[in-house]
């Protein structure tokens, strides 16, 4: 099969809209997952048994459906019930819906490896609740985890391609409607690419901040 630059010259308009849709999916997907996330952590941790029991069911829930179903159950269920949102929108919370039970779970080990004496200390300088943890444990708490929510970024860039089946036309959606509509292949070739140079030096950075957070 022979390579035709022309036909990658031509999908390039379409290509970059798909990584803007990539791009707004990821970043505002990723804001939602780390706020969720801390949310969910937070509550399980210290809030009364009849906040942490139903936010320990909702986020088992979810973190053990597929992703796929809860982006269907989005945009084809939830509009029967409220309002409807857009196809990235939808693409949005779910992606962000999906990853901050994820999140949570980075939290709460970066919460319950704060030593003890940390919040012994707390309390004998009789600290608020709220000072406790906004002044005290999640400062140490999150500068523990950011290596790994870093990797839940990469994780949710390679999932983001799902928001495609509910018409969120991303990188890998323009490329399926246009291999289909010229009947070649070079566009899907071009986004394996893109996916590479986009992945591979957020994965390095990763790598230099963790060693960075670790001196």
């Amino acid at each position: 099969m022979n390579w035709d630059w022309q036909v990658v010259d031509t999908f390039m308009p379409r290509f970059w809209d798909g990584v803007l849709i990539t791009l707004q999916a990821l970043g505002w997907g990723t804001l939602i997952a780390f706020t969720l996330g801390l949310v969910w952590a937070i509550a399980q941790r210290s809030g009364p048994a009849c906040v942490r029991i139903p936010v320990t069911a909702i986020t088992e829930f979810i973190r053990n459906t597929p992703l796929l179903v809860q982006l269907f159950f989005l945009f084809t269920v939830v509009p029967e019930w409220g309002p409807t949102m857009s196809p990235l929108t939808t693409g949005v919370v779910g992606l962000g819906l999906h990853y901050s039970t994820y999140t949570a779970e980075v939290y709460r080990a970066g919460i319950e490896g704060v030593p003890v004496g940390q919040w012994e200390a707390a309390t004998a300088l009789s600290l608020s609740r709220r000072h406790t943890w906004t002044a005290v444990i999640l400062p140490q708490a999150i500068r523990r985890v950011v290596p790994a929510l870093g990797n839940y970024v990469v994780a949710m860039l390679k999932d983001s391609p799902q928001i495609y089946v509910i018409g969120a036309l991303d990188m890998l959606g323009e490329a399926q409607a246009y291999s289909q509509e010229t009947f070649t292949t070079e566009a899907l070739t071009v986004v394996g690419v893109a996916f590479i140079v986009i992945a591979f030096p957020a994965s390095l950075l990763l790598r230099v901040l963790e060693r960075r957070l670790v001196r």
